[in-house]
């Protein structure tokens, strides 16, 4: 699919198989997100603009070397997306932080938006949405149009699972933005029929809810 990414990267493939089963603690889960989240920022990063420069050396010459050039922000989605700002941040220290409170409403799966501290004007070249799951894309798309009207020249998503529906959702309303994600998974699991049946909308196989087992707050 243009413009998607999926890591082919045996170190994330590994440690997404253990975040997917249900018996990984969340300490666990916290530190397998945040590697992952590393190597994924490694892979997502590699067209940020550099100036070139010149630094001197212990052997008292000088080597031609980069600096970045892009202001980049990090927009993590609250809550699930907080769980990967730390492995952004320790590649890009300077990068800035800006977070956008959303959530689903759980009976028409719309995002619902509940805090937005950005400025009038953006002060970002590249903004980076931080969300580990892409499922219906909703609060993607949500994300990526409010960063547009804050006037953000390129966005990007990173996210470790992704649905095709939400890759399709957020490419019919952003073809722009690029996606990276860990794994492209399925399909969304359906309207339940049964009680013990999962609610709708959910990334199949997935790992749950990401939120609840970052911070420990399943059942």
């Amino acid at each position: 699919m243009q413009n998607v990414h999926e890591s082919q990267h045996p170190l994330i493939k590994h440690k997404l198989t253990r975040l997917r089963d249900p018996q990984t603690h969340p300490v666990e889960f916290r530190e397998l997100v945040e590697e992952i989240a590393t190597l994924l920022a490694y892979e997502a990063t590699q067209d940020i603009r550099t100036t070139p420069v010149r630094v001197p050396t212990p052997l008292n010459v000088e080597a031609e070397g980069v600096e970045i050039a892009d202001r980049i922000g990090l927009v993590p989605i609250l809550r699930a997306g907080l769980g990967m700002v730390s492995a952004f941040l320790n590649l890009m220290p300077i990068a800035q932080v800006w977070h956008l409170g959303l959530y689903r409403d759980e009976e028409t799966l719309a995002p619902v938006a509940y805090y937005n501290k950005l400025p009038p004007r953006a002060t970002v070249d590249v903004a980076i949405i931080l969300d580990p799951m892409l499922a219906t894309g909703g609060s993607a798309s949500a994300a990526a149009t409010v960063l547009k009207e804050w006037g953000v020249p390129r966005i990007k998503f990173v996210g470790l699972l992704a649905a095709p529906e939400g890759i399709a959702h957020l490419h019919t309303e952003h073809p722009d933005v690029s996606i990276y994600v860990a794994h492209i998974d399925d399909h969304l699991t359906p309207e339940p029929q049964r009680p013990d049946d999962p609610p709708r909308g959910f990334i199949v196989p997935g790992l749950g809810d990401a939120g609840d087992r970052l911070f420990g707050t399943g059942q």
